[in-house]
């Protein structure tokens, strides 16, 4: 989730987070060079570039296809109908019994705040889970010690982040397991305002469901991303995928009722 914002100049602009900053490239309708992309996107400690403010992109021919994407699609124009991440045209989901199972271990490198970090992600976990009952994680603390994207024992893990850009990051369900891990700063999770731990985790717990940012859709009119992905729902402004910051009418990322037809939509309810 990143606190600065993201604007959309033109068809073809790239929002690149580089620094401490989230910055708007082509304001004159000029789009920077592949080179000039690659070096102002941030990498985590694991080396992954993040895009789009909170989501991993793995290796370097993965943002280039990302950046071409960007430079080739034009602005989706459709207002027909939470979206959901596309892949090669697919819907980018869990299956039905993967997704009734989606194990996670939260790491003891967290300190002092584990307790708080395990509770926050059990609360974010619970808005899914109350919207559709086909959605079920599942916390499995005997692997909090070992709690890192090697353990084959969980779906994901939940690990601590010394990153400056974002207060958490996530991932998609067609990450492959060496990604599958939800990034969290703690000092940032517990102090951003009503921004709450719980609306925080569950965004983020979105993304690992496959919901992309709804300010990505031409309703929003800033923060586009790209056309990657479909449409659940008619637009909701207030979704907890929506950035406050991004036109979005909610400053607290609360779950909404579209959002929870979303997810029913997508995995039943």
């Amino acid at each position: 989730m990143s606190r600065t914002m993201i604007r959309a100049v033109s068809a073809t602009a790239i929002a690149l987070v580089a620094s401490s900053a989230t910055v708007a490239v082509a304001a004159t309708g000029e789009v920077p060079t592949y080179k000039q992309f690659q070096a102002a996107t941030y990498q985590d400690a694991d080396t992954q570039y993040i895009v789009n403010g909170d989501e991993p992109v793995r290796t370097n021919g993965e943002l280039r296809s990302f950046y071409d994407s960007m430079v080739a699609a034009p602005k989706q124009t459709s207002t027909d109908r939470l979206v959901v991440n596309t892949v090669s045209g697919r819907d980018d989901k869990w299956s039905a019994s993967q997704v009734a199972n989606l194990t996670y271990c939260v790491s003891t490198k967290f300190g002092a705040d584990q307790a708080r970090v395990a509770q926050a992600v059990a609360d974010g976990a619970a808005l899914w889970e109350a919207a559709s009952s086909k959605v079920n994680f599942v916390y499995v603390p005997s692997q909090n010690g070992s709690c890192t994207v090697r353990n084959s024992n969980v779906v994901f893990s939940v690990e601590p982040s010394k990153s400056t850009q974002y207060i958490a990051r996530a991932f998609f369900p067609s990450t492959p397991k060496s990604g599958r891990n939800v990034l969290v700063v703690t000092k940032s999770l517990f102090n951003s305002g009503s921004w709450t731990p719980q609306n925080i985790l569950g965004h983020e717990l979105g993304h690992t469901l496959g919901f992309r940012h709804e300010h990505t859709r031409p309703e929003a009119g800033t923060c586009f991303e790209d056309n990657n992905w479909r449409p659940l729902t008619a637009y909701d402004s207030s979704s907890i995928m929506h950035y406050p910051q991004c036109n979005g009418s909610s400053d607290d990322l609360s779950m909404t009722s579209t959002d929870r037809a979303g997810v029913q939509a997508l995995y039943g309810s």
